[in-house]
């Protein structure tokens, strides 16, 4: 591949290729003298101060060695310039407000793509485009749709090399506003006009240019003519009426219209986008080695549009009319040594070109078996055909011919010389054993090779083709026996309907057994097939089939469906599943609604549905109810997989039978006689448009009074009438109904009317400080009951001395307590405290409120130096008295608690003497108490368990420090002793000095 690149600022250009001989423009370079402006440096042109009048042409590079030449692809140079404006001012160009105009660029003599922008009086005002004004890209023009006052002034076209980056500015035109009048409204001219036909090439990105002058401003769209929506990547800028189609494929190609108009009309132009693509291939010739006097046959193809043209050349020649071409199809018969060489398919169009690199050998040797001898040893079937192959290389293709031994092989019925030289042996016996030689000839020589024939016995499957019947979860084997020759190796391979058997896989079923026996453990339904075992050996392969026939549980019963329903019962129909090779014995119908749990049972007629059965009628369903259903078999084996469950459908509606539960009421306010139910559920309401009618009559009249309750969610009802006195006694029933009629009443209940609230506060309320944080409560009970009211239980309100009562926490009791104890206070603290009564109708009105002072916090320090001693079975417990602090409540005692057991001991001294338990831990806590409360607990103290008999330790605890007890001490010395033996039999003494700070 050769590749260039240049810009105005290089001196060098590089043109890369393979090997060493490029042309420029037909003329030979191959010379290149010393100080020339090319330079060959291992197959690179370089080009020194380039000249655009010499050097800008057509490279090629031709690759040459000993087997042939080559040509590269086309390499074009170009050298980028952009040269001065020849003219240095421009004459004013005169326009009426409210007309276009045009304003030229006219760049100057250039090479490499350009970008065009205009100065506005001077730089850096640039000219902004929008709907009134576009810059062209195509030809550099200034277009002004509408001229405007602020318009006038002077106007540069700027101009940009992309290539070289180099800019120069255009002489000045001055627009000028002509004072003979302002320009009509008239319809849009289409001042850049579209060509013909665009060709796009493949992939490339496309940009239509189009704008229009006219009053008003006309607006500028695009589509395309034949009505094809314009796809998403297509970018239309409305602003500067330029359409950018990115990446163009075939499907954009098409007829598009630019489209002007204003309110005074419209104009528009059309354009053809055609798609165009270079040569690109498809299929390439590969290198080939043929034969002398053989045929070659190299295809090239490539995809384009329009189509590629094909021609080959050899060694960078045209190839001459003794080749046949064809479309892209080159052959030559006959090969000879003269055809040797490097041969390139070109493939082009107008629009590019493409070539492939491809080398043809010829050979011509005498034979030779050195890269494929004969095999030195060839076993054989008794009774089987054997093939011995005899491959030479050699060429061109000569005789064959056989030897056994040192005679030559006849052909007969039995053994035949096939056309590509194999011997080929039917029917073997134990005669055909010995040497068989292949000689190979042709003009350039003679060749030969040899290898053994050895016969082999013939391998059989003892084991008899079968038929096993098989119940799901049974583990059988199936044998493979064989009888063989013992020479050869055998090899087991096991099939399931046709596909091998991986042991180890399929979840563990099959397992290898002895010789070439397999074992099916626990057997499924999907494991019933062939099972085929194949035996193969060096000479031979054989292979017998064994039926499995697994018999189960039946499959899902299909096209289960509900035939009719009415009120109470559902006719089902169905069809029979697979019964897996055990006949069905009965049918069991399930359902299920949304109010159920899971799959139900139900009752059918007939009751019992035997295998044969297909159609059911369920009965004892409730009404208008939606019900889904299925249908499961069983058979001697079990029951099977249940069929798909039916389209739910819903049973016919009909008046209520269920009425509601729990018709109770009271309470509510004055004047109301409150009545309340247990919802009937919605799959009892048995229809739409269910409803409750609820009756009620004072106790002891006649006649009943009734009120509709058109809500089946609804729970109560409330009745209210000045006439009701208060806590007086009903007679109540609630009914049901619903669109298809009424239902029955429940039974009558009887309730009572709102009572009044409570109407005297209780008496003697008293209190009294138990703890810091506890307070008890008590007062005289109001009379629980009379004909106008009851009394529920009491509101107790608390609150303390810096508190709001508004605040006040809210302690309620339920019936007839006189007592209650507030916790959680704080200690040394004043709380006031008032009371009152309360019913269903309110409450009360406040007793007169006291105050009481909780008593001083219990001790906030924990019992310290606690020294426990244990010998027996018992425990001694010994701690420092807890010394309260000034504003805390003095200890009273202590409390020991255990904590495998529930009970507290309590004592009034600083020792104590526990029972010991045996076998077992002892986790104890120490904690003060005073008319406070409790105080805080020491942390947990472990004494370790004994397993009988006698055991001795002395233990202290003192935060951080030693946990052994001292016997003795002096001022310079501490004895430590301790046991290490349950009994006491074993004790470790240790003398430890003393430091003056200890």
């Amino acid at each position: 591949r050769c590749s260039v690149s240049s810009n105005l600022f290089q001196l060098v250009v590089a043109l890369v290729c393979l090997q060493y001989v490029p042309t420029l423009v037909n003329v030979l370079l191959d010379v290149i003298f010393p100080g020339s402006r090319y330079a060959l440096t291992g197959g690179n042109l370089r080009i020194s101060h380039l000249n655009k009048e010499e050097d800008v042409g057509i490279y090629q590079c031709l690759a040459t060695n000993s087997f042939g030449t080559i040509v590269s692809r086309e390499a074009s140079l170009h050298i980028a310039y952009l040269e001065n404006f020849k003219t240095q001012s421009r004459s004013p160009v005169r326009v009426r407000e409210g007309q276009g105009v045009v304003l030229l660029c006219g760049p100057p003599p250039h090479s490499g793509e350009l970008t065009f922008t205009w100065i506005f009086n001077e730089y850096p005002s640039f000219v902004m485009q929008d709907t009134r004004r576009f810059v062209s890209q195509k030809t550099g023009n200034l277009y002004i749709a509408m001229v405007e006052p602020s318009d006038v002034g002077n106007y540069t076209c700027v101009v940009t090399n992309t290539v070289t980056k180099s800019s120069i500015q255009g002489p000045p035109t001055p627009l000028v506003l002509r004072v003979d009048g302002v320009m009509g409204e008239y319809e849009p001219k289409i001042e850049i006009q579209l060509p013909d036909v665009i060709p796009v090439a493949k992939s490339s990105t496309v940009k239509l240019e189009c704008f229009a002058l006219g009053n008003p401003v006309p607006t500028i769209s695009w589509r395309r003519v034949d009505g094809v929506a314009v796809g998403r990547k297509v970018d239309v800028n409305k602003a500067s009426g330029v359409l950018e189609i990115p990446y163009f494929q075939q499907e954009d190609a098409g007829l598009y219209e630019c489209v002007a108009e204003n309110s005074k009309g419209r104009n528009s132009v059309k354009g053809k986008l055609s798609f165009y693509a270079p040569p690109h291939l498809i299929e390439e010739p590969r290198d080939a080695q043929k034969p002398i006097d053989d045929t070659l046959v190299w295809e090239c193809k490539a995809s384009a549009k329009p189509k590629s043209s094909y021609r080959w050349l050899k060694n960078g020649e045209p190839l001459d009319t003794m080749e046949v071409m064809n479309n892209g199809v080159l052959t030559i018969s006959s090969l000879k040594l003269a055809d040797i060489g490097m041969y390139q398919c070109v493939a082009e169009n107008k629009h590019g070109r493409v070539f492939t690199n491809t080398e043809l050998r010829v050979i011509a040797v005498a034979p030779d078996f050195s890269q494929n001898m004969l095999k030195p040893q060839t076993l054989a079937r008794q009774g089987g055909d054997v093939l011995i192959e005899c491959r030479p290389k050699m060429s061109p293709h000569g005789m064959i011919s056989w030897r056994k031994g040192k005679e030559a092989l006849r052909e007969s019925h039995r053994v035949s010389v096939l056309d590509n030289g194999s011997l080929r042996i039917a029917n073997v016996t134990k005669m055909d054993v010995g040497l068989y030689t292949c000689v190979a000839r042709n003009q350039f020589g003679v060749a030969s090779s040899a290898g053994s024939l050895l016969v082999k016995e013939t391998t059989i499957i003892t084991s008899p083709a079968g038929h096993l019947d098989v119940t799901v979860g049974e583990s059988i084997v199936l044998p493979c026996q064989v009888s063989h020759d013992p020479t050869l190796d055998l090899k087991f391979t096991w099939f399931f309907n046709e596909q091998l058997i991986h042991f180890g896989n399929h979840g563990g079923y099959f397992e290898k057994r002895s010789a070439g026996d397999i074992m099916i453990r626990n057997i499924q339904l999907r494991h019933a097939g062939k099972y085929t075992c194949a035996v193969q050996t060096k000479v031979d392969s054989v292979s017998i089939a064994t039926d499995v026939v697994v018999r189960g549980a039946p499959g899902p019963p299909v096209e289960f469906q509900v035939t009719e329903m009415t009120d109470s019962t559902a006719s089902l129909s169905w069809g029979p599943g697979p019964d897996n090779h055990s006949p069905v014995l009965t049918h069991n119908i399930q359902a299920r609604t949304t109010f159920s749990l899971g799959w139900q049972g139900v009752i059918t007629v007939p009751e019992l549905l035997g295998g044969k059965q297909l159609t059911a009628t369920v009965i004892d369903l409730s009404p208008w109810v939606e019900y889904e259903f299925r249908v499961l078999a069983t058979n001697a084996i079990g029951t099977g997989e249940p069929s798909k469950p039916s389209k739910k459908a819903r049973t016919k509606d009909m008046p209520p039978k269920i009425t509601p539960s729990r018709v109770n009421g009271g309470g509510g306010g004055r004047s109301e006689l409150v009545i309340t139910w247990e919802p009937v559920p919605e799959e009892l309401q048995s229809g739409p448009g269910f409803g409750y009618v609820v009756a009620f009559r004072p106790q002891g009249a006649q006649g009943w009074m009734q009120a509709a309750v058109t809500s089946p969610d609804a729970s109560r009802y409330i009745f209210k009438n000045e006439s009701i006195a208060p806590f007086s006694p009903f007679h109540v029933k609630v009914g049901v109904y619903n669109n298809k009629g009424e239902g029955p009443f429940g039974p009558v209940a009887t309730i009572y009317s709102a009572e009044e609230e409570p109407s005297r506060a209780p008496g003697r309320v008293r209190a009294r400080s138990v703890s810091a944080s506890e307070v008890e409560a008590t007062w005289k009970a109001l009379p629980w009951s009379n004909n106008r009211r009851r009394i529920l239980g009491y509101e107790l309100r608390y609150w303390g001395e810096r508190e709001r009562q508004e605040t006040a926490s809210v302690i309620r009791t339920m019936g007839n307590r006189t007592s209650v104890v507030i916790r959680g206070l704080e200690g040394s603290r004043t709380y006031f405290i008032s009371l009152r009564a309360y019913n269903s109708a309110g409450v009360g009105p406040h007793c007169a409120t006291v105050n009481v002072t909780t008593k001083k916090p219990p001790p906030s320090q924990a019992p310290v130096k606690i020294i426990w001693n244990t010998s027996n079975s018992k425990v001694i417990l010994k701690w420092d008295h807890v010394r309260a602090l000034e504003n805390e409540s003095e200890v009273t005692g202590y409390k020991v608690r255990e904590h495998s057991r529930p009970n507290v001991v309590e004592t009034n001294t600083t020792s104590l003497e526990l029972a010991l338990p045996v076998n077992e831990d002892y986790v104890i806590q120490i904690k003060p108490f005073s008319e406070g409360g409790e105080g805080s607990s020491s942390r947990q103290i472990t004494i370790p368990r004994i397993a009988g008999g006698t055991f001795c330790l002395t233990r202290s605890v003192f935060p951080n420090s030693s946990n052994l007890k001292p016997f003795n001490s002096s001022t310079s010395y501490i004895l430590l002793s301790w046991c290490v033996t349950v009994n006491c039999y074993h004790t470790i003494t240790m003398l430890i000095p003393l430091s003056p700070v200890l």
